[in-house]
């Protein structure tokens, strides 16, 4: 379902490992964070630092973690990865898009989740894998 309304009032998040500057565009086609990695149909995004934290962390490549603060150049929806699967209402506040994300700024500080929970993310994760579930359905 399309959540146009609200990206008149909310501030979004995007977490990952890429270094970009302001005004760069997240765009889809680029391989996926997660899973086999294949090439992403989607951009995601969250309106709570807490998922965009998740993202920081989890995100495939070198280097640190980084928030970005970005806004979608188009319609939005409800992920379906995390609404229909595993927080009905999405409480995480995380959605898709097709359209590009403008980088708009960057968190400079954050607090990044615990050893634990960031190793039992990890191995949640890999148990996915191994039974070749991928993390994200596009």
């Amino acid at each position: 379902m399309p959540t146009d309304h609200i990206l008149k009032s909310q501030t979004f998040y995007h977490g990952t490992k890429a270094n970009l500057q302001l005004g760069d565009l997240i765009e889809v086609g680029h391989p996926s964070n997660y899973g086999q990695r294949k090439k992403a149909h989607y951009v995601y995004l969250t309106a709570t630092l807490d998922a965009a934290t998740w993202g920081a962390e989890l995100a495939a490549g070198e280097g640190l973690g980084r928030i970005y603060i970005v806004e979608p150049t188009g319609p939005i929806e409800d992920d379906p990865n995390l609404t229909d699967k595993k927080f009905p209402g999405n409480p995480t506040q995380s959605y898709r898009t097709r359209a590009p994300l403008r980088v708009m700024g960057e968190v400079s500080s954050w607090q990044g989740h615990s050893a634990e929970q960031l190793k039992a993310m990890q191995d949640h994760l890999e148990k996915l894998k191994s039974m070749g579930i991928e993390a994200i359905d596009e």
